[in-house]
C-alpha cells in the first residue's frame, strides 16, 4: 500500500507567471526530447532510472519502491538519491506525445538525438505546467504528468487533482491517476473529495471505482467510515461490492460488524 503524502504549503504566485514561461519554452522547442528538472519533496528518492520511492530512508528506497515509468521494477532496498526530479518530454509537432519522470541520477547521452535541455525550474512552475499538461494531454501523458507533479516540493496538489478527477473532458486514464494520488494526499479534505466523487452522478463508473480504491488506502479512521457508508447506501451495486471487498482487506472491527449486519438480513 502506498502511504499518505504530506500536505505542503503552496506558493501563491500568479498563474500566468508560473506557467506561461515554461509552457512557451517547451512549445518553442524543436521536435525531439525536451528536459527539465525541479526539486522533490522530502522522502522522495530514486535510482535515476526505473525506481522512484516515496519513502526514502537514509538513501535507500525503503518499503515503497515502484516502477512508474513503464520500466522493469528493480528489487526493494535499492540505493537511491533524494532528487532532483527529472522530466523528459517527447515533442512532436509542438505536442507532447510521451512523458517520463526520474528522480536522481543524470541525463544520458542520446547519441545525436535532438535534445533541448531547459535546465532547472522551480517546483511551483514545474507543477503548474505538469498539471495543465495533464488537463489537456492524452491519457498516458496525462497520467504520467500527474505523477510527476506529485513529486514536487513546496506545492499542494490535491485541489488540482480534484478538479482533474471531476473534469469529464479529461481522459479517464488521467482522471483515474488523479484519483489514486488524491487518495494519498493527507487530510480530511482529500477524503471528503473522494466521497463526493463516488456520489457525483456525472462521474464515470471507472473513476468512481478508483475513488473507492483510493479511500481504501486512506488511514482507517478516514477511509473505513466512508467505505461503510458506500457499502450500505450507494445505489450502484458494483460500487457497494467493491467497497465491501476493500473493507474485507482492512481487518477493521467496524468492517466485521458491517458484514455481520449484512449477512443477518433476511
Amino acid at each position: 500500500m502506498i502511504g499518505s503524502l504530506p500536505l505542503i504549503l503552496a506558493l501563491s504566485l500568479p498563474l500566468p507567471l508560473l506557467q506561461g514561461g515554461l509552457a512557451d519554452r517547451v512549445g518553442a522547442a524543436p521536435d525531439g526530447e525536451v528536459r527539465f528538472r525541479y526539486a522533490t519533496r522530502p522522502g522522495v528518492c530514486g535510482n535515476g532510472r526505473s525506481i522512484i520511492s516515496l519513502e526514502c530512508d537514509d538513501g535507500y528506497c525503503g518499503r515503497r519502491p515502484g516502477s512508474f515509468n513503464g520500466h522493469d521494477e528493480d528489487g526493494g532496498g535499492c540505493p537511491c538519491e533524494a532528487g532532483p526530479a527529472r522530466v523528459a518530454l517527447q515533442l512532436r509537432g509542438g505536442k507532447v506525445t510521451r512523458l517520463r519522470a526520474y528522480v536522481g541520477g543524470e541525463w544520458r547521452d542520446r547519441g545525436g538525438a535532438n535534445v533541448t535541455d531547459l535546465g532547472t525550474v522551480s517546483s511551483v512552475v514545474a507543477t503548474r505546467y505538469l498539471l495543465d499538461l495533464a488537463a489537456g494531454g492524452a491519457g498516458a501523458v496525462g497520467g504520467a504528468a500527474v505523477f510527476a507533479a506529485v513529486l514536487a516540493d513546496s506545492v499542494t496538489v490535491w485541489p488540482d487533482l480534484l478538479r482533474l478527477a471531476r473534469n469529464t473532458a479529461v481522459p479517464n486514464e488521467t482522471r483515474r491517476s488523479a484519483v489514486f494520488w488524491l487518495g494519498q494526499a493527507a487530510g480530511d479534505a482529500a477524503t471528503r473529495g473522494l466521497t463526493d466523487l463516488v456520489d457525483d452522478t456525472s462521474v464515470a463508473v471507472e473513476v468512481k471505482e478508483s475513488a473507492v480504491f483510493a479511500l481504501s488506502q486512506r488511514p482507517r479512521d478516514e477511509g473505513v467510515p466512508a467505505l461503510i457508508r458506500i457499502a450500505r447506501t450507494h445505489r450502484n451495486p458494483e460500487l457497494r461490492r467493491k467497497a465491501i471487498f476493500w473493507l474485507g482487506q482492512s481487518e477493521d472491527p467496524r468492517a466485521l460488524a458491517l458484514f455481520e449486519e449484512l449477512l443477518a438480513k433476511p
